[in-house]
């Protein structure tokens, strides 16, 4: 750390950071860093907010330290000024967005569940699951590793360890089977 920095007045330091001097503002930042933080969490009550805030907050000082008039006041109440101003809008626009979302979804009509659907998908997978239990093993088990387990061929293949044709095979027929069945129950529509 240059020796000069640390016993510079914060006017000077100010000064250097408008010539680009980042040293300086490191200097500032170790001078009113830990004040400025301090205000943003009791503020905001949030950690992550609060560091985004003294990042701003130098971050203007960096772009515009031209902003920042001794004569008004101290560099520690100019800092903490921004950094108040700054939280606060933050909460504003948090409420804002927040009330916008409730008044967005008191507009949106209540979905309500479908009865008839729900008995209906109900009564279909009780048919399927009948349907299943009437397969063959080989291919109940090649039909649910491929549709139930997300499998491929080639997977339900070696996890049956059968061979890859004859597991295509019991899958087609399966689906045959289950398909008749499920039009014999009136739950399925021919494919024509």
């Amino acid at each position: 750390m240059n020796r000069d920095l640390a016993t510079a007045s914060d006017s000077v330091l100010v000064l250097a950071v408008g010539r680009w001097d980042q040293d300086a503002l490191g200097e500032l930042y170790r001078r009113h860093g830990g004040a400025v933080f301090g205000l943003a969490k009791r503020v905001l009550r949030d950690r992550a907010l609060a560091e985004e805030i003294v990042q701003e907050v130098f971050l203007r000082l960096w772009d515009s330290p031209d902003r920042f008039d001794p004569e008004r006041g101290s560099l520690r109440a100019y800092l903490l000024a921004q950094t108040h101003s700054r939280s606060i809008d933050v909460i504003r626009s948090d409420t804002a967005r927040r009330r916008r979302e409730e008044k967005d979804h008191r507009r949106q009509p209540e979905e309500r569940p479908d009865i008839e659907h729900e008995v209906w998908d109900l009564v279909v997978g009780e048919h399927v699951k009948d349907a299943l239990g009437a397969l063959p093993d080989g291919e109940r088990e090649a039909i649910q590793l491929a549709y139930f387990g997300g499998h491929s061929y080639r997977e339900v293949a070696v996890l049956l360890d059968t061979p890859e044709g004859t597991v295509k095979s019991r899958i087609r027929s399966g689906l045959q089977h289950l398909r008749e069945h499920l039009v014999t129950a009136g739950v399925g529509e021919p494919w024509q």
